[in-house]
């Protein structure tokens, strides 16, 4: 298994320390903007494989020493503005970065699976199906993975539940018109009540991203490892359920967009996408995020023409 990261600041690094732990990457090919750090990282996670079950063969490389890659993620990013409000502020200067950087990957790497992690996910998602030409299944967003985790955690607390045993899912856009899917909500099939406690506690959970990057300036951790999760799914093959970022096609009437849907992530990269029975304020909530996310696509199309 050849996993490619591209992309080697703070998420990429964390990510790539991540799988270089999980024992089922053979070869793993680092690719950042400054190649003394991708060196230094691919030097110090080398040493770090003498306390791996399974060492992977680490590697600082170019976007040449992609070929051949099993799953490639990329987290490459233009700098962020500072006291980033909302992750759209990158999207017209990561559209033209992915512009340049995906091509060559893809045509490199015909037969990979493409995980996109660099924000504003949905709208890279959407380009990446578009510039690399890869089948719609092929291209996983790690979309609100994270939102989810972050919800489950905070409903664990307060059930006095394990997090992996409740199913609890944040869809839409990773963005401000993501929305919690309470009606579908449950744990060990009793459903999980949406309470204004609860409500409160959702409204936490939508401003986490942003509250960390306030306290320290970015997030790394849990994307890292929400990312790491996608990798997981397609190189073993689970067939695990997870809420990414996907070419939605007709669920609630909306198509040509880039939304996330609990979806069943195998070797084929998406190969189902579940449609969950939302109530009328969750479907309509569905579709607002549709249409946000389309406003992103125009305007940045504009932009690129």
């Amino acid at each position: 298994m050849k996993i490619s990261v591209v992309g080697l600041g703070r998420v990429g690094s964390t990510l790539a320390f991540a799988l270089s732990q999980r024992n089922f990457v053979h070869e793993m090919i680092l690719v950042g903007r400054h190649r003394e750090a991708a060196i230094g990282d691919a030097l110090d996670l080398r040493h770090a494989q003498s306390f791996v079950e399974v060492p992977t063969r680490i590697l600082a490389g170019t976007v040449e020493d992609t070929a051949g890659s099993d799953i490639i993620v990329v987290c490459a990013s233009v700098p962020m503005p500072q006291n980033m409000a909302d992750r759209a502020q990158l999207g017209p200067g990561n559209v033209r970065l992915m512009r340049e950087l995906l091509p060559p990957l893809a045509k490199l790497s015909p037969n990979a699976i493409l995980v996109m992690v660099s924000n504003p996910v949905d709208l890279l998602t959407y380009f990446a199906i578009e510039f690399t030409g890869f089948p719609a299944a092929h291209v996983i967003g790690s979309g609100t993975l994270i939102d989810s985790a972050r919800l489950r955690h905070e409903l664990s607390l307060e059930l006095g539940i394990h997090s992996d045993d409740l199913r609890a899912y944040i869809l839409g856009e990773h963005g401000n018109s993501q929305f919690a899917a309470m009606s579908c909500a449950t744990a060990g099939g009793e459903a999980i009540d949406d309470t204004p406690v609860r409500r409160e506690l959702i409204e936490r959970v939508t401003r986490t991203g942003i509250q960390i990057m306030r306290h320290k300036g970015f997030t790394n951790y849990g994307i890292a490892l929400a990312a790491a999760a996608i990798v997981q799914a397609v190189a073993l093959d689970t067939k695990h359920t997870l809420p990414v970022s996907v070419a939605v096609k007709g669920f609630l009437g909306v198509n040509d967009v880039c939304l996330s849907l609990p979806a069943v992530v195998g070797r084929g990269g998406i190969e189902r996408i579940l449609q969950p029975r939302l109530n009328e304020t969750e479907a309509a909530a569905f579709r607002a995020s549709a249409e946000a996310v389309k406003k992103q696509i125009t305007a940045t199309r504009a932009g690129l023409s």
